[in-house]
Formats: structure tokens, sequence, C-alpha cells
């Protein structure tokens, strides 16, 4: 099958092929009908011989595909993760919410699908708000709603012509358990109708006293913004584009404001995920600082349209973390974000079975003032190690210098799924690093170095088990640390799971997020040295 335009995006391309599961009508305020019992995940699904690559730490569903996090909400003492899915097979199409919850970020349990496509519109991404002061007349001042923002995708016999894509709105007023469809929908859209308007997040700007609605025309490479008093009726505000890596879809965006470290002064950050031309090949996500007066986003120190990849602002430098958004209402006083560990070079090839696709692991967001501008950081959400700190086992440590060679590690860095602290002091090496999972202490695994001359760290993968299912699974990534004044030094933060790995770098200045799918009896590591000795501090706590 042909396709008139290659800019067009990859799920209206999937969908002109994938089948669709029939669920209510556009203009029905029917509640979704009863599903299975919830099911745990992970924690009742671990790894097994069976199923190697089913994560232990990460957010998956039972079976079946997922991609990109919608509805990202904390209400109650509860997360809620609704996000891409598809109930009827293993790759993209169908596109409907799918739905889990946790307490801890940790341990979830996936509910009974929220939000289901149909033959007339498929549900794609979106976001949710608590509507406390029930200003949009959908619930009462005793039972306000959770109103979500969502894009409708439609197909034969839409409320607009097939193909045509425009925000619609669902609620809640059992915290989530079912929705309604809204009788007005859609509630913003485009004239003429557009195929690639989508990917609504909604944030509260105080000194106006009314929302502001971010959504994209994806293959024209701008943001639209909107405001609302009350999430049904919306106003034009202005486009942002221009500006940041250009040679993709941009999708998902969404505008949050932030505190920077050590003063008073507060930014505006624009989050906005792109594909293909991500940093590490194909999907990427990248960011802008700057200022929001109500109306405009104005980046600040924002790279060039044409200016190499590495000038524009990243927040991942793996191939694998996509579409990150912030949980609406989360403790804290720090945007945390969950995204999808995918790639859309490769993902729907990955060899998994029966399920396909995770979440990264919850992030914690900081701003700070680097060398030239300002800059985010990422490291693992506060809730995140909280839960860690209480249910994961001992901290096992090794101190040792290893000298133009190779050391197992032993035993007590077996583990499937950890949560290890690398500190390395390269005192005359010019290589180290660590590798992981091998099959015997000798043996090809996953790489992860520290060139000292360069200041780069890299991930290889290449030799890290099954990687032929995609000609397009590359091999490494690799990202170029600012220089410290002693580059001799490297501390790495690695989130080690059944597949993946996630190696927060220098307390969080960088990030390096990677699938691979290794053998189940490779769980062996070790540390090595090139040219010369380096001193090692390791410790891991197994999950």
């Amino acid at each position: 099958m042909t396709f008139p335009s290659p800019h067009l995006s990859r799920r209206h391309l999937l969908a002109a092929s994938a089948a669709v599961l029939v669920a209510f009508s556009a203009a029905s305020c029917t509640p979704q009908p009863e599903s299975p019992t919830p099911v745990p995940t992970p924690g009742g699904h671990r790894p097994s011989p069976s199923d190697p690559w089913r994560p232990s730490a990460h957010l998956t569903a039972e079976k079946n595909w997922l991609n990109d996090p919608n509805g990202l909400i904390y209400h109650d003492g509860t997360y809620h993760a609704f996000y891409q899915y598809n109930p009827r097979g293993n790759s993209w199409g169908n596109m409907s919410w799918g739905h889990s919850t946790s307490k801890d970020l940790i341990n979830w349990e996936q509910q009974p699908v929220a939000m289901e496509a149909s033959p007339e519109e498929e549900i794609f991404s979106g976001c949710i708000v608590m509507d406390k002061n029930n200003a949009s007349g959908l619930g009462s001042a005793e039972n306000p709603p959770m109103v979500a923002l969502y894009t409708s995708a439609y197909g034969k016999n839409g409320a607009l012509p097939q193909g045509a894509q425009a925000q619609s709105v669902a609620f809640s007023l059992d915290s989530g358990t079912t929705w309604q469809k809204y009788q007005g929908n859609p509630v913003l859209n485009l004239a003429p109708a557009n195929n690639n308007f989508r990917d609504p997040k909604i944030t509260w700007y105080e000194p106006g006293r009314y929302w502001v609605m971010t959504t994209v025309v994806a293959d024209a490479q701008v943001v639209k913004m909107f405001k609302s008093t009350d999430l049904l009726r919306w106003d034009y505000l202005s486009d942002f584009s221009g500006v940041g890596a250009q040679g993709g879809l941009w999708e998902v965006p969404e505008l949050l404001q932030m505190k920077v470290e050590g003063s008073t002064a507060k930014k505006w950050i624009m989050l906005l995920s792109i594909n293909p031309g991500g940093i590490a090949g194909g999907s990427g996500m990248q960011y802008f600082v700057g200022e929001f007066d109500g109306t405009r986003f104005a980046p600040e120190n924002a790279a060039a349209p044409d200016a190499p990849l590495n000038e524009s602002q990243w927040l991942d430098h793996g191939a694998d973390y996509y579409a990150a958004n912030s949980i609406s209402g989360a403790p804290g006083d720090r945007p945390v974000l969950l995204g999808w560990m995918g790639n859309w070079d490769y993902a729907q090839h990955a060899p998994t079975t029966p399920w396909r696709g995770s979440m990264a692991i919850p992030r914690e967001l900081t701003l700070v003032r680097g060398e030239k501008r300002l800059e985010l950081r990422s490291g693992i959400a506060g809730a995140v190690r909280e839960s860690y700190g209480r249910a994961a086992g001992d901290v096992k440590g090794k101190n040792l210098t290893v000298s133009s060679s190779a050391q197992d590690l032993g035993q007590d860095f077996s583990g499937r799924t950890q949560l290890i602290e690398l500190d390395m002091d390269l005192t005359s090496a010019r290589e180290a690093g660590v590798v992981l999972r091998q099959s015997s202490g000798s043996g090809p695994g996953l790489r992860i170095s520290y060139t000292r001359d360069t200041h780069t760290v890299k991930v290889d993968r290449s030799l890290a088990g099954t990687n032929n299912f995609s000609e397009k699974f590359s091999p490494f990534h690799q990202v170029t640390l600012p220089s410290s004044g002693n580059d001799n030094t490297v501390r790495l933060h690695i989130l080690l799971d059944s597949s993946s790995v996630e190696v927060f770098v220098q307390d969080g200045t960088a990030v390096i997020s990677d699938t691979f799918f290794p053998d189940w009896d490779a769980t062996g590591s070790s540390v090595f040295s090139m040219d010369g000795d380096t001193e090692f501090q390791v410790r891991s706590q197994t999950l």
C-alpha cells in the first residue's frame, strides 16, 4: 500500500490497515461496560524463562501493545496511568486508553480498558485534570469530575471526515473507573479539518485564572495553544514553531512552570517529542526554556532549526524515551514525568510476547543554571526511591582498583533487575566501565563506558542479546559531558531491568535510556579499565 505523503503520522498510516474494536459511539454518555478483573503488573507477572524480557520495575500491560502515556494523574492517594493501548493485539492498532493504577509508582495494577476504539473513532493521546470547582458542569460541587481531553481520530461515519483529528472531552465521576464522552464532541477542531492535529495537554495558568492547552499540528512542526475557563470552550492563543530539531513529526507537547534551583526565579518549559529526528536516531524528546505571558511562549537560547542536533536540548540521549508528560497533581514541587520506553524505528518489531511496550521509570525534573543556558536535570522520582528503600533487598558494595583488565563482580551483582551506583576514578586509564547481563565474567553483554579524553558516556547494546529483529535497532548511544575540571571521575546511577537500562549520568546531567533483549541465563557483571588504572566504588540493590 502506498500513501500520498511521507510526513503523515505513523499512527494515521497504520490506522489505515488496522481493525478497530466496537465501543460506545461518540455521542453516547453511557458508561463503559464492565470488564475483567484488574490484573497486577509488574508483581503478579514476573520475568521467567518463557517470558524473559518482561519488566520487573517498569509499567507494562499483561498482554498486547502499549505506547504513549496519557491522562497521568494523582488523586486520593492513587497514581493513574492511562496509555495508548491495543485491546486486540500485540501491534499498533485499535487505539484505546488502557489504564493502570499504583500507590507507589512501582507496583501497578492493570484496570479495565478505560475508553475503547470504535469504527467511528479511535482514542489517541491526551491528558486528565481534576475539575475541582466543577467549572465544566460535568459533575457537581459534591462530586467534581475528572476531565479528559483526548484526540479523536475519526474513521468511517465519524463526526468529522475520515482521517481527521480533533480534540474531545470525556469525564469520570467515579475516580477514573468509568468514563462518559461529552455530547458536544469534538470541543476543538481546525478549519479546514486536519489529519495531524492532536495530543492535548493542559496546564493551569494562575495569573489569568484559565487553563492553557498545548496541541500540535504534527507534520507542520507547530505547537498550537488555546485557553479555556471551563475545559469545554477553547479560544486560540498563539503558535510556537521555528526553533529546535525539525526532522520529523512534533508530538505530545507540554507547557509547565518550574523554579530555577538555588534562586527564586521561575521559568516555563516546553517539552516536545519528535519522530524521527531524535538525537539518538528515530524518536526523541527535546525541550525549550523560556517565558510565557499567558498568550505566547518565547524560548531563550534555543537552537536554530538548521543547527546540529547536539545544539538542541534533549531530555534523554538514548533511543528509547518518548512522549513523556507530567503527572497532574503529583505530590511535591517538581514535575514527575512518565514516558514510553520505545522508539518508532523498531518498536513494532520488538521480540516480546504476549506484551509489547513498557514505560520508563518515573522521573523528577529540576531546572538548573548550566554553563551557557538553563538546563533540565532528571532523576528517579522521589516516590520511586522511597518505594525501593522500603521494599528492595540489601545494598551490596565493593571497592576495587582495576589495572588494564576486567574483573568479575561476583554473585552480589548478578540480578536481572538492579539499581546500581557506580563511581569511577580513571587515575591513569583511558576508558573504564561496567558490563551487565554477561553470560560469563569475560563474555559480551551490555557495555556502559566512560572515555576520559572525550568526556563521553556510552551505552553499547550491540552484543547484549537478541538484536536481529530490525536493522534500525541502533547498536550504541552516547553523550558528551561538559568539562568539570576533574574529568577523571564520573558517577553513574544505573537502573537495570529485564530488557532495559536507564543510565543517569553525573546526578542527572544527562540520561541514556535503551531497551535490549539479553539471554535469560546471562546474569553476570564485571568492571573494566583500559590502558591504565581505575578505582571503582560499586553499590547494587536488587529490585
